[in-house]
């Protein structure tokens, strides 16, 4: 594993491995939604806000979405199949109010706003 681990950082340089090793999303998480079917975890670092839906029991491929929309400006959605989870998506929004909103099958997630 340290192999693979000095590969990585001596191919794609120290900021994108550090990127890499701290997950689909950087910055810190600042929220966590919860729903039926599953949850919504939203970051913040550097002027964005990034955000995935994770499946409640992830394995089984099915429909899932993640939705955010900076204040003032239009929604932004990924949308698919997936077996774990739906994102990462990422929206530049400093200091904007942010809408959050996701789904997993049948089950989804009331729009929340978040940094009012």
């Amino acid at each position: 594993m340290t192999l693979a681990a000095a590969l990585l950082f001596a191919l794609v340089g120290p900021a994108t491995a550090q990127a890499a090793a701290a997950g689909p999303c950087q910055g810190h998480k600042i929220k966590t939604f919860t729903f039926s079917t599953g949850r919504v975890t939203v970051f913040k670092g550097a002027g964005f806000v990034c955000a995935l839906t994770y499946a409640e029991n992830p394995g089984r491929a099915r429909k899932m979405s993640v939705t955010l929309q900076a204040r003032g400006h239009r929604a932004v959605t990924r949308s698919g199949t997936f077996r774990k989870y739906a994102g990462p998506l990422s929206v530049r929004a400093a200091h904007r109010c942010v809408k959050v909103t996701g789904s997993v099958g049948g089950g989804s997630l009331k729009p929340r706003w978040i940094q009012c």
